[in-house]
C-alpha cells in the first residue's frame, strides 16, 4: 500500500481514547490531551475519551469490569473502530478488550511505534523502528495464530498453527539479530564520527516530542529542517554549522523528541542517532512554554536523559514559545525551579540575543586561559595552540616565548614538555575584565527530596538576568481543553 492510500485508510478511523490512572501517580493537566496529540499525528479521528482511576490494573483487561462494558457502549454509539490505550497493555489483555468490544485495540507503544514508522526517512531510522516493532510483536505472535486450530496427531506431531507459529517466532528473532547487528555496526560509525568533530565546540538540541526544537535549529543556522505542529515530526539527527555571535563556528545538532514514558525499546534502538548528545559539549534542553504540563515534561526528559546514562551532562534549560503562554504563573513556576532558564520564542526571534550569549557563556567553561611559556624553537606546540585554541597574544623575550590562549580544557593533555610552563592568564586592571556567566546549567531536580521538591540539583552562582519576567511576557488567551 502506498503511502498516500495508507494515511487515508488510517484517517477513516474513529478512535476512542483510554487512559488509567494508578494511585501513585498525580497528574494535573488534560490526562488525555497528550495521547489526543499521538492519536491525530498518526492519523485517526477521536470521537471521544475515558478515563478511570484505580490502585492498580486488572489483569484480564486493565480497565474493571463495568469500565469495559461502558467502552463497549461508546464504542457501538460513536461507531469507533479503534480504541487506544495510553497505557502499555499485554497480549492476553489485548485480546480480552478486543474479543469483548469487537474492534481493534492498541496500545501507547504501539501508537509511537507506529508514528515512528511513518516518519523514519534515513536508513538508520528506518532499521531502529523495524528493530523495535519486531521485539514488539513477537510476544504477541500467538494471539495472531488463535485462528488455527491445534490438532493431535500423535506423539511428535504437531498442529499446523503451532507449527506455523514456530516458522514465524524463528524468522522473527532472525531478523531482530540481524538488525541489532547493523545497529551496532552502525553505532560504531557514529561513534567515530563524532569523536572526529572533537576539535570543534558541539551543541545539541534535546527536548520534550514538539517543544520548537527543530524550528530553533532554522533560526539559528537556516538549516531549512523539517518543523512541522507534530509530535514526532524529526527523527533523524541533523547537524549544522552555527556561528555563535561573539564566538566563532560551532556544531549544532537535532535530535529525536522525547515523550512521557517512551518505550524502552525505542530507547535502546535509537542509541546510535542519540550519540550526537552523548558526544556534545553543551546540552540545550528546550521545553515547550505553552503547553501547561511543561515542568511534567521537563521531568520526563531528565528521565530519558538517565536511560541513556547522559544524565549528568551540563545542559541550558530553554523555554520555548513565550509567545503563546497562557499560564500566567507558569513562568514565576519555572524560574522558582529552574532559576537559569532563558526564556525565548524560535518562531518570534524573542529573547534569542540573550540565548546566544548564554551559550557562548556556557561553553566558556570548558575552556583554559592560559600563558605558555616555551622556546622560539618549539613549532609543535605553537602549530597545537594555533589548531586546537585562540592565540591571543605573543611575548618574545630572547629565546622565550610566552603565548596566551584560550584552549578547550580536553586539549590541555598535550600542553606539556621540556622546558614549557603553563600557567594561568592574570588579567591586569587596566583589562576589561572576564566574562562572568550569568546562566545557570541545569540539572535534574533533586528525587529524594521530598521536603522540597523544587530544589535543584546543582545551584549555581550568578542569577538570570538574562531571562524576561513575567511582566514581560503577554500572555494570550487560553486555548480550550479537550473534553471527554
Amino acid at each position: 500500500m502506498h503511502e498516500r492510500e495508507r494515511a487515508q485508510a488510517v484517517e477513516s478511523e474513529n478512535a476512542i481514547l483510554v487512559r488509567i490512572l494508578l494511585s501513585d501517580h498525580d497528574f494535573e493537566s488534560d490526562p488525555l490531551d497528550e495521547l489526543d496529540g499521538l492519536a491525530t499525528t498518526a492519523g485517526a479521528n477521536v470521537v471521544s475519551g475515558m478515563v478511570q482511576r484505580r490502585d492498580q490494573p486488572d489483569t484480564a483487561t486493565y480497565l474493571g469490569k463495568g469500565k469495559v462494558q461502558e467502552l463497549k457502549v461508546l464504542v457501538e454509539s460513536h461507531d469507533a473502530d479503534l480504541i487506544i490505550f495510553d497505557n502499555d497493555l499485554s497480549p492476553g489483555q489485548t485480546r480480552n478488550l478486543e474479543k469483548t468490544c469487537g474492534v481493534k485495540v492498541i496500545d501507547r507503544t504501539e501508537l509511537i511505534l507506529d508514528i515512528f514508522a511513518t516518519h523514519a526517512q534515513t536508513y538508520e531510522a528506518r532499521l531502529a523502528v523495524e528493530l523495535a516493532q519486531l521485539e514488539y510483536s513477537l510476544p504477541r505472535l500467538k494471539q495472531m495464530w488463535t485462528h488455527l486450530s491445534r490438532i493431535k496427531m500423535g506423539v511428535g506431531m504437531r498442529g499446523p498453527g503451532e507449527k506455523q507459529l514456530e516458522v514465524d517466532r524463528r524468522l522473527v528473532e532472525k531478523r531482530i539479530h540481524e538488525l541489532k547487528t547493523e545497529l551496532t555496526s552502525i553505532q560504531k560509525r557514529k561513534e567515530r564520527l563524532v569523536a572526529s568533530r572533537q576539535d570543534r565546540m558541539t551543541v545539541c538540541l534535546v527536548g520534550y516530542t514538539n517543544a520548537g526544537k527543530s524550528t530553533l535549529m532554522n533560526s539559528l543556522t537556516e538549516a531549512e529542517v523539517l518543523a512541522e505542529d507534530k509530535l514526532f515530526a524529526t527523527l533523524d539527527t541533523r547537524t549544522r554549522r552555527w556561528h555563535l555571535p561573539g564566538w566563532g563556528p560551532v556544531l549544532l545538532s537535532d535530535t529525536v523528541g522525547f515523550i512521557r514514558d517512551l518505550p524502552h525499546r525505542l530507547i535502546a534502538s535509537f542509541k546510535a542517532t542519540l550519540e550526537e548528545a552523548r558526544g556534545a559539549d553543551l546540552l540545550l534542553h528546550v521545553a515547550d512554554g505553552s503547553n501547561s504540563a511543561v515542568l511534567e515534561q521537563i521531568d520526563a526528559v531528565f528521565d530519558v536523559l538517565a536511560e541513556l546514562e547522559i544524565e549528568e551532562k551540563d545542559a541550558l534549560l530553554v523555554i520555548n514559545k513565550l509567545d503563546q503562554m497562557s499560564e500566567e504563573g507558569l513562568w514565576e513556576e519555572i524560574l522558582e525551579r529552574y532559576p537559569g532558564a532563558i526564556g525565548i520564542s524560535a518562531k518570534t526571534g524573542q529573547g534569542l540575543e540573550n540565548f546566544s550569549q548564554a551559550v557562548a557563556d556556557a561553553l566558556s567553561r570548558f575552556f583554559a586561559d592560559i600563558d605558555v611559556e616555551m622556546g622560539v624553537d618549539n613549532g609543535r606546540l605553537m602549530a597545537y595552540l594555533a589548531r586546537h585554541g585562540e592565540v591571543l597574544t605573543r611575548e618574545y623575550e630572547g629565546e622565550r616565548l610566552t603565548m596566551h590562549c584560550r584552549i578547550p580544557q580536553r586539549f590541555m593533555g598535550q600542553v606539556r614538555g621540556d622546558g614549557v610552563t603553563v600557567t594561568d592568564h592574570v588579567y591586569g586592571n587596566s583589562e576589561e575584565n572576564r566574562l562572568e556567566t550569568s546562566f545557570q546549567l541545569t540539572k535534574p531536580p533533586v528525587r529524594e527530596s521530598k521536603e522540597n521538591p523544587t530544589e535543584a540539583v546543582n545551584p549555581q552562582r550568578g542569577s538570570s538576568s538574562q531571562s524576561p519576567s513575567a511582566a514581560d511576557i503577554h500572555f494570550p488567551p487560553r486555548k480550550p481543553r479537550l473534553e471527554f
